[in-house]
């Protein structure tokens, strides 16, 4: 027997019509934050009459069918491949966003070395310093380069006052306001010359950890680079409606502090239990959609117009500029008119827009016309 479908009354139905209209007239503006409104899951909407979860590790198997791990598999596997993983020698899983993929990584460092003091700098996500003060590690902040890149010189200085304690090395791969890239061959070579053995890496590469992998020149940010975990995002530059992302680490860290657990039948090696089945569905989806291919172009046409909203604000005088690599263009803090009508991260005297995929050069034009004409009626106002 069917159970009769609930129905929203009319006013809740005005409110959800409400809501679509308000954030489809949102979209075009969306251009200060990473996400990629790109994209249409609908050929995988009759998926969602199941209550699926990806409950324990998505390698060892689980009492409870109704889940992806499959899929999931598959996009570790891919994951692995753009982030050049040791063969056979890595593990991972899909998270809920990027802030999981860092404690995880974060986690297993300091599993791995409990006495351990986390080294970061000042452009490092916000999140980080609260997942370092749940889990009561001990951390340093260290300074940025004016570009956002960590500060080589102040890293190896206070390493060296604390070459007695293995570092955990929190680094950035693209700062959530500069897009700056810390560099781990220059990392790796400060703790090579203070003679530094025990040591973690955890890469956040949460934008461009889908964005170096197809470039020409990267920047050294992988494992072959050094990293011993790495964490993207997936609802980033690859697009979904849900935040999701992918942590994977060395697989012989992982090792090390797996648990089974009988109720679930499957090892606990993951921070969440109950895990979204969605996340990995959505991510798989996209994947087998665009391929490499489709992914290069992508991340090739995102960078060409981050080089093109660079000139077209200079062209207005206004002092833009981007990293290497980088689709995060930086300028001086934009007016309040400008604040109001665009979605802008701002932080302190400066602001971004970030060329996602979903960020056309119409959508730029208008976005400098509008920063211009702000300007000079800000001057206007202040002309006596």
């Amino acid at each position: 027997m069917n159970t009769p479908r609930p129905k929203l009354s009319a006013d809740d139905q005005h409110r959800l019509e409400d809501l679509h209209a308000r954030l489809s007239g949102l979209r075009r503006y969306y251009v200060g934050y990473p996400c990629n409104e790109d994209f249409d899951f609908s050929e995988l909407l009759p998926f969602f009459q199941f209550a699926v979860n990806n409950v324990g590790d998505p390698f060892g198997g689980s009492n409870i069918p109704l889940n992806t791990h499959d899929l999931e598999r598959e996009v570790l596997s891919d994951f692995a491949e753009f982030t050049r993983a040791p063969k056979d020698g890595w593990w991972g899983y899909v998270t809920s966003g990027g802030t999981e993929g860092n404690m995880y990584g974060l986690y297993v460092a300091r599993e791995l070395f409990p006495e351990g003091i986390c080294y970061f700098s000042e452009d490092t996500h916000y999140s980080v310093a609260k997942v370092l003060r749940l889990q009561h590690t001990r951390n340093i902040m260290l300074k940025s380069q004016q570009n956002g890149e960590l500060d080589y010189a102040d890293l190896r200085e206070t390493l060296r006052i604390h070459r007695d304690v293995p570092p955990i090395i929190f680094a950035n791969i693209g700062t959530t306001m500069k897009g700056a890239v810390d560099s781990l061959a220059k990392i790796r070579a400060v703790l090579d010359d203070l003679a530094i053995t025990n040591s973690y890496i955890h890469a956040d590469a949460a934008l461009s950890g889908m964005i170096l992998p197809f470039v020409e020149k990267p920047q050294p940010w992988d494992f072959a680079a050094g990293a011993d975990s790495i964490s993207i995002s997936g609802h980033k530059m690859l697009g979904s409606p849900l935040p999701s992302g992918v942590v994977l680490a060395r697989k012989s860290h992982v090792d090390r502090i797996a648990r089974s657990i009988e109720y679930i039948g499957a090892l606990d090696t993951t921070i969440a239990g109950s895990r979204s089945a969605f996340g990995p569905l959505f991510l798989w989806y996209r994947l087998r959609t665009l391929g490499r291919e489709g992914i290069t172009k992508m991340v090739r046409d995102s960078l060409d117009r981050a080089a093109y909203a660079v000139e077209a604000l200079r062209a207005r005088g206004i002092d833009a500029w981007r990293n290497e690599n980088s689709v995060t263009v930086v300028f001086p803090r934009p007016p309040e008119a400008v604040m109001k009508k665009w979605i802008i991260a701002p932080k302190r005297g400066i602001g971004h827009l970030i060329t996602m995929p979903h960020v056309t050069k119409d959508i730029v034009d208008e976005f400098v016309t509008d920063f211009a004409a702000a300007i000079e009626a800000e001057k206007k106002s202040h002309t006596p």
